[in-house]
């Protein structure tokens, strides 16, 4: 079983707070009563295939979007009753850099102070303490427009601290970006925690949400599936995943087929990888898992069986992989 949500906690100082939301546009539902609460000073990671709901409920955290009905709160303030209150809280990057291309690295970073309402001396202060903490002193006076793609998106995280927000949103801040530069971020995040900072973090990227957050909720279909630390979630699947790579991916649907009497639940098929995951309670099932494929003619690339990964939770709650699409997509207001 997941533990319990943190608002059911003894100890849950909380946050940031969801009851109930719920979000529609027209006929598609976004959200569909969701629950949330995320402790003070933690990273919590927000999984879920594409059309979940997960930008959905950044934006309804940010103000940016009214709630069809429910509430949500940042540190005690409501987010529809008071949204002013809110976003001098929080600070938001999302999935594409929002920097001005034509201004330089630290004119954006001053402008953002003075939105702040800081003092212009205030403010290239604050820019400057920026530049130097994501390395891009040497970058600071060039247009935006001649940054590669992981400097703006640095930039645009310095951005969203320039404030000293104790709420930062980060939807998908890694998205598209090389593995240093997605490193560089993790080391970020991680370090803003150290420090104080709550982090309300959406990912498709199943090792991001293992390495940074405390603790991880799966959305499916505009509601929370699942939540808890990564060692507690894993802990439901309960039993090791034989894992089964064909020489020829073709056939993957026909393994899947051979091995699935074998194990606890249905088996997972990765068509593109040749790949079979199935949940087993026994490892000698292994052997059986040979004996099955060989008779069909099958012929194995690899045979092991591992631990569960956050992967295996993923694909057992949502039955798809986190960039899988939903029937509709209802991140996107079709508005």
């Amino acid at each position: 079983m997941t533990a319990p949500p943190a608002s059911t906690r003894p100890d849950g100082d909380v946050a940031i707070h969801a009851e109930d939301v719920r979000q529609t546009f027209g006929d598609v539902i976004a959200l569909d009563g969701l629950d949330l609460a995320v402790p003070t000073g933690t990273v919590f990671g927000l999984l879920g295939p594409n059309g979940a709901g997960k930008t959905t409920l950044v934006r309804i955290l940010a103000t940016l979007l009214r709630p069809t009905s429910g509430r949500a709160s940042v540190l005690g303030h409501d987010v529809v009753d008071a949204p002013l209150p809110v976003r001098r809280r929080i600070g938001l990057a999302g999935q594409l850099a929002s920097v001005d291309e034509e201004l330089t690295g630290r004119e954006n970073l001053e402008m953002v102070g003075q939105l702040y309402r800081l003092s212009p001396a205030q403010a290239r202060l604050r820019s400057d303490e920026v530049l130097e903490r994501f390395s891009l002193q040497d970058a600071a006076d060039r247009r935006v427009a001649t940054y590669s793609g992981g400097m703006r998106r640095r930039l645009d995280l310095g951005a969203s601290l320039t404030g000293r927000p104790p709420v930062l949103l980060l939807d998908e801040p890694t998205t598209g970006l090389d593995p240093r530069t997605r490193q560089e971020l993790w080391d970020e995040v991680d370090e803003l925690r150290r420090e104080g900072t709550t982090v309300l973090l959406t990912t498709q990227y199943l090792e991001e949400a293992d390495r940074l957050a405390q603790r991880i909720a799966v959305v499916d279909h505009g509601r929370v599936a699942a939540e808890g630390t990564a060692a507690e979630l894993k802990a439901t699947i309960g039993q090791d995943v034989l894992v089964v790579r064909l020489a020829q991916s073709e056939h993957t649907a026909a393994a899947a087929d051979a091995l699935a009497p074998l194990g606890s639940t249905e088996p997972v098929v990765d068509g593109a990888a040749g790949e079979v995951r199935l949940p087993v309670a026994d490892p000698a099932i292994s052997a059986d898992a040979v004996r099955a494929l060989d008779a069909l003619g099958l012929r194995i690339a690899s045979i092991e069986l591992q631990r569960p990964s956050l992967d295996d939770v993923f694909l057992s709650l949502t039955g798809r992989l986190p960039d899988a699409p939903a029937a509709t997509d209802p991140e996107v207001d079709p508005s």
